[in-house]
């Protein structure tokens, strides 16, 4: 067991492309994962494991997943070789109980929505990671339960980290938009923002807010936020980086439990871009 609670966040991960760049969000990862205490495991609820049921990976050896397409070959080449915890999984399984949690132990592994952040945050890939899907057919209510429950895997030494993004619009993306957001995306992060400093719950009612449907067209990207907010409860989340690229997709990040404020220490460097003459509406960002 840790000496102390180990710390959560939110990390909004955006395009796969940050996996090989240096910015502002990339540099956040990197002092966040330089300021937790080396954890047990970590476990991520990706915007990208997105299926028919609860399942939490439990093979020793997860692969490591390009779940995208048309990006440059050197984001194929990228290899995120942690080992898995199947203990940590049987963990996990334990403590959502009644929920019922299927261990995979060969269809899924480590997916862009994790790796593209840890390698960062943890280049040397030697802590083990573990991912828990999120069950398309359940309400926010139900994730935000789930969050809840998965509180006391902090006091067992294991970082628990959502990687998503608050706005995500694939439909409306412009790449000549590099660090701006369209007004209903600014709105609607300026919303979320005030519920997670204030209540984090209200992230879960944020579905009446009248930039909804814009900002949140399926619920994949903004779902493992449900998790993290779960976790604080009423504890309000801390700011780590904030920021818009390409007009739709906000890369705003949130910790919960962390000692240190890094905000002050980034730089002004835009999200990555994609490679040119990258068709923009065939990935899976």
């Amino acid at each position: 067991m840790s000496s102390r609670t180990m710390p959560a966040a939110f990390l909004g991960h955006g395009n796969p492309m940050n996996a090989l760049e240096r910015n502002r969000y990339t540099e956040a990862w990197r002092l966040f994962g330089a300021s937790v205490p080396r954890p047990r495991a970590i476990l991520v609820i990706s915007a990208h494991w997105y299926t028919n049921a609860t399942a939490v990976t439990a093979m020793p050896r997860p692969r490591t997943i390009h779940d995208f397409y048309g990006f440059p070959q050197e984001l194929f080449d990228v290899q995120y070789p942690a080992p898995g915890a199947p203990d940590v999984a049987e963990l996990v399984a334990d403590v959502v109980k009644p929920t019922w949690v299927g261990q995979d132990i060969d269809s899924w592994g480590i997916d862009h929505g994790t790796w593209s952040v840890l390698m960062h945050a943890f280049p040397d890939a030697s802590i083990p990671v573990v991912q828990l899907s999120l069950n398309a057919f359940k309400d926010f209510d139900h994730h935000m339960r789930l969050g809840r429950r998965l509180a006391p895997l902090r006091e067992e030494g294991v970082l628990i980290i959502g990687s998503g993004n608050i706005v995500h619009n694939l439909r409306a993306v412009d790449f000549r938009q590099p660090d701006r957001g369209y007004d209903w995306a600014l709105r609607f992060d300026d919303v979320a923002r005030e519920a997670l400093q204030t209540d984090p719950t209200g992230v879960a009612a944020l579905d009446a807010h009248a930039d909804f449907g814009q900002a949140v067209p399926t619920p994949d990207h903004y779902l493992p936020l449900l998790y993290i907010a779960g976790l604080a409860d009423t504890q309000p989340l801390d700011l780590l980086v904030d920021g818009h690229a390409a007009g739709s997709i906000s890369m705003a990040a949130y910790t919960l439990g962390l000692d240190r404020d890094l905000s002050g220490t980034l730089s002004d460097e835009p999200a990555a871009g994609l490679p040119d003459g990258f068709p923009a509406l065939d990935s899976n960002l």
